[in-house]
């Protein structure tokens, strides 16, 4: 998978399209990542003592890696990754400005 925790990316298709944010974590076999205030969903708790009120818990949600782009570091501009091989290693590169991400 092409994406990496602490990328920043920029949201292409859904609800949040147009917005950017940091990836927290990657689900390389499901090809998902998670982002940062990004896909928000409800999720309800219950008390865990007596006494206490249950609540509504704001999560991300996964989104799947197809609806996102990468941020280039170098240029700023959303981008997607592409590889340059080294003697020992595959470097990933930005296909807008050719640098290493």
């Amino acid at each position: 998978m092409k994406f990496k925790k602490g990328d920043n990316v920029l949201i292409i298709a859904g609800k949040d399209k147009n917005r950017t944010g940091k990836i927290i974590k990657a689900f390389p076999k499901e090809f998902k990542i998670l982002v940062e205030g990004i896909n928000l969903k409800k999720k309800h708790v219950r008390p865990k003592r007596e006494g206490e009120k249950g609540q509504i818990v704001e999560v991300p949600a996964a989104l799947d890696i197809s609806n996102v782009k990468i941020i280039c570091p170098k240029c700023g501009k959303a981008t997607r990754i592409g590889y340059k091989l080294n003697k020992d290693k595959k470097d990933r590169i930005c296909k807008k400005c050719n640098q290493a991400i």
